[in-house]
Formats: structure tokens, C-alpha cells, sequence
């Protein structure tokens, strides 16, 4: 039987979502990837374990998760039932929907129909009676969006979900939600939206600006850009990498004018005595607005290499220039 190291609270930071009670992690552990079956379930049961000794206490899924689509929830299911099942009053775990899962027209999308039944699906994988947080996974500019806020506010009244977010919404079109939310006095805890280093658009396109207006959190995906803020790829793909077998992140990108950006962040991150993934980490943290940053991990090395990253020195402004310079 699973027992959790006592020392799992003592030193990993959390912050508070927004202008609600909740405290997230500085870093969560998202299962969007490499958590269906292609890869051994004693290895993906390591990693989770070994997470929430380290503090991580938040596991963010969605029904889309695997491959295949509901595997990650199903996995997560199965660690709940056997392991982490006793600890659930310490777990934050979420769920979208929204973003398509099959052929019908109701599998995708915002509708009522399709959040609340996708809810009742990812339930039921998780294996538990409700989520901490759920999600409406992207804009849906075909339904009224007074219909996709009303399934969220519903998830909310019958005890399902205990908070709400969104995720991929432009700027204007959260500052909508947030407001139906408000006046439906379920506020908005949470956008999930993608940010890296590689990734500003979240610092121009007003959407950092609504979160601190609208008093929602901040929680992003991506930080390491599928792996192209690390130095796997700085003298080319190697086997079996992401680069070569990922939808999300294709060989084009594995060009001379990213490896000219990517080492001289590399070199940065070495005068600094950390990798150029836990410089990317920290980056991200560097915004107040920013609740807490998304990671995965192929192993327990790596999870424990990308948390380290929080103990590491604040970045000064002349880092942060170079950064800007060495990102352009």
C-alpha cells in the first residue's frame, strides 16, 4: 500500500488562484500526454506517486488525454482506486471538455449536452464523485456562450465540480465569462491558456490584464514549449524524441534559426547553474499573475530535475534582457 512521504508540504510554494481560497502548487502535473497505454503503467504510476511526495498535489486531465482519447483519466482512475484514493482531500484534480473526442457532432464543442455529458463520462473514469476544477476546454463560437457558462454554473450547483475555468479563450471572450460566472456568483477560478518563453502572446493580447481585473488565475500549459526549452534538440532530433512522433511538435521546428535561440538560452541557464528547462520554469513563475505552470515527465529524474527549478535565484533584470534578446 501506498504511503506518502510526511515531508511532501514542507518546502514545495503554492499560490493562491486568483481571488478565490484555493492554493495551487507552483508547478501541477498535467497528463495530456504519454499517459495512455503505449507506455507501461508501473512507470506512469511511479511518476504520479512520486509527484505528490514531492507537494504536487494538483493533476490536471481532460477526456481527450492518452492517446487514446480517456486513457489519462482512466490511468488516473485506476492510481485513485489503489493508491491515492485515502489522500483525495488533499488532491486537485481536473477535467475538460469541449475539444473533439469522436465523429458525433455532440462530442465537441460547448454545449450544454456536451460539457455536462463529458463531465458525467470523466467521472466516472476518475472513479470519483467529483472534480476540484472543471473546464471548458476551448471557445465554441457556434453556441451561445450564456449556454456554455450555464453548464459550468450547473456543474457547480450539482456538486460536480467544485470550481470552474477555461482554457484557449481570447482575452475579450474570458472577460465574458467571467462576468456571467460572476453574476451567476460561481466565479471564475482558472484559465488555462498556453505561455512559454517561445510564447508571449498572453503578455500582448490582454489576457494577463483581464486575469488581474477579473481576479481569476492563471495556470499554463507549454511552458517548455514541447520540449524545444530544453536541450534535447540543440544538435538535432534524437530517436524516439517527441519531434519525430508528436502532432504538436513537428521536425520544421528543429531549424537553424531555433537553435541559434535555444543555445544561447542554454548558455544563459548554465552561467546560472541550472538547465535550460528549469530556466524556462522559472520564467514563466516570474509573473505574479501566474497561479501555476503545467509540467509532465517521462520519469522520476525528470519530474525531480524540473522541480528544482523553484529552488533556484530569482532571474535579475539583466538576465531577464538577455532572455528577451536570446528569445528573439
Amino acid at each position: 500500500m501506498f504511503t506518502p512521504a510526511d515531508s511532501r508540504y514542507q518546502s514545495p510554494p503554492y499560490r493562491r488562484a486568483g481571488g478565490s481560497g484555493l492554493d495551487l502548487p507552483a508547478l501541477s502535473f498535467g497528463l495530456w500526454q504519454k499517459f495512455g497505454p503505449d507506455y507501461a503503467y508501473e512507470t506512469r504510476r511511479e511518476i504520479v506517486l512520486h509527484a505528490f511526495d514531492l507537494g504536487i498535489t494538483h493533476f490536471d486531465g481532460a477526456n481527450r488525454y492518452g492517446p487514446p482519447f480517456r486513457a489519462a483519466e482512466k490511468f488516473l482512475g485506476a492510481v485513485l482506486k489503489n493508491d491515492l484514493g485515502p489522500y483525495r482531500d488533499e488532491l486537485i484534480i481536473s477535467t475538460k471538455a469541449g475539444n473533439p473526442i469522436g465523429a458525433n457532432p455532440n462530442q465537441r464543442g460547448g454545449s450544454r449536452k456536451t460539457l455536462l455529458g463529458s463531465l458525467e463520462i470523466s467521472l466516472r473514469d476518475l472513479g470519483t464523485d467529483y472534480v476540484d476544477v472543471f473546464y471548458s476546454h476551448s471557445p465554441d463560437p457556434t453556441t451561445p456562450l450564456e449556454e456554455t457558462v450555464g453548464a459550468l454554473v450547473d456543474a457547480v450547483g450539482q456538486g460536480k465540480a467544485l470550481y470552474v475555468g477555461i482554457s484557449n479563450y481570447p482575452a475579450d471572450h474570458a472577460q465574458q465569462v467571467a462576468r456571467l460566472l460572476r453574476e451567476a456568483e460561481v466565479p471564475m477560478l482558472l484559465h488555462q491558456p498556453r505561455y512559454s518563453i517561445f510564447d508571449r502572446s498572453i503578455e500582448t493580447n490582454g489576457l494577463l490584464d483581464a486575469a488581474t481585473a477579473d481576479r481569476f488565475g492563471v495556470i499554463v500549459y507549454s511552458p517548455l514549449a514541447q520540449g524545444l526549452l530544453t536541450d534535447k534538440y540543440l544538435d538535432g532530433i534524437p530517436a524516439g524524441a517527441r519531434a519525430a512522433t508528436s502532432a504538436f511538435l513537428t521536425p520544421d521546428k528543429i531549424d537553424e534559426d531555433y537553435r541559434r535561440r535555444a543555445r544561447a538560452l542554454n548558455e544563459l541557464a548554465r552561467d546560472r547553474g541550472q538547465s535550460l528547462a528549469q530556466l524556462a520554469l522559472q520564467w514563466v513563475l516570474r509573473r505574479p499573475e501566474v497561479t501555476s505552470a503545467l509540467i509532465g515527465a517521462s520519469s522520476t529524474w525528470q519530474l525531480d530535475h524540473n522541480v528544482a527549478a523553484l529552488d533556484a535565484a530569482d532571474l535579475t533584470e539583466d538576465e531577464l534582457r538577455l532572455i528577451d534578446e536570446a528569445a528573439s
